[in-house]
């Protein structure tokens, strides 16, 4: 079968298709035809700084998404031609991902789903909507009585929060950098945008948001609590402020009273938040957002574009 390896750290140009065999089935694990993937930056990551290290199973296929149908069922409840997608619990990472024909999945991170969309929209939806559904449903808790700010409001879990938020009736503040990318945001549903100057918490807002899905992490995470109205509730998502950790965090002082700090990790999905995911994309009729399709071929493209930013959105690879 088709694949791209990495044997170590390369340059998005070093990669290439390789033919490697299609893997054996095994008890616990199931064989997936895969028809599209959805790209990731963690990705591109693994590409450049952590491919060399030794936790990385090497030679490794990339990729911590996918969907597809099932091709072999082994031992599992799944019946050949399923439609489902897979996703994290170490694709990619700690056993061969998606950037393949073909790859030998464990069951509990493969999920039947309903659904008519078609492959390219469906690989859309997998981590990043999952995330955004974890952090709005199971952390924040998202109603349609919630005003809800998202921060990062341009970003692939940005888009698709506000997308979400509004299937539910809330309000939905989006924050950015640029006023270009405001029409866009207006256009998926968000009912105001705001101007991220890294100070939101002094900004005089018409409206005071009671929730937060904060996607720059720990950069603004401080101004992000400060920012709402109490009780807030404050889901830290994201890092795309490229801060890891709070220095010498002292939670007494850190976290305002009245003010409740969780977070989101979306390694473990469930059948239940799958399910609640699909259920509403269908019943809302959201259309998933993507920017950039390529094929195997143009794998170098691809991961120069996630690389260097610019797509715009969700990059799928087409694989069948």
């Amino acid at each position: 079968m088709k694949a791209i390896v990495l044997n170590g750290c390369c340059r998005a140009e070093d990669l290439r298709i390789s033919e490697i065999p299609v893997p054996e089935v095994k008890p616990g694990w199931v064989l997936v035809k895969i028809h599209a993937a959805g790209l990731n930056h963690s990705e591109a990551l693994l590409r450049m700084f952590e491919a060399d290290s030794d936790y990385i199973a090497k030679p490794v296929v990339p990729g911590i998404e996918c969907v597809g149908e099932i091709a072999d069922a082994s031992d599992s409840h799944f019946a050949v031609g399923d439609r489902v997608i897979a996703l994290m619990g170490g694709m990619g990472r700690s056993f061969n991902g998606s950037y393949a024909e073909y790859a030998l999945l464990p069951t509990q991170n493969v999920f039947k789903v309903d659904s008519d969309l078609d492959w390219v929209s469906l690989a859309a939806v997998p981590e990043t909507y999952f995330t955004a559904y974890g952090s709005l449903f199971e952390c924040l808790q998202i109603t349609a009585t919630d005003t809800l700010l998202v921060r990062g409001a341009t970003s692939t879990v940005g888009m698709a929060a506000i997308q979400l938020a509004k299937a539910t009736g809330a309000k939905v503040i989006a924050a950015c950098r640029k006023e270009s990318s405001f029409e866009k945001l207006l256009d998926i549903g968000a009912d105001s945008c705001i101007i991220d100057d890294e100070h939101i918490s002094k900004q005089k807002l018409k409206i005071v948001p009671n929730k937060v899905v904060e996607l720059i992490g720990p950069k603004t995470l401080r101004d992000s609590l400060l920012s709402v109205s109490r009780p807030g509730y404050v889901c830290n998502t994201g890092v795309l402020g490229n801060v890891f950790t709070v220095q010498n965090f002292d939670p007494i002082k850190y976290i305002p009273n009245g003010v409740y700090l969780t977070g989101f990790f979306s390694n473990f999905p469930t059948p239940k938040a799958i399910e609640g995911l699909f259920h509403l994309i269908r019943t809302a009729n959201i259309r998933p957002l993507y920017a950039k399709i390529f094929g195997m071929e143009e794998i170098t493209e691809a991961h120069s574009l996630l690389e260097n930013g610019g797509a715009g959105g969700k990059i799928i690879l087409k694989i069948c």
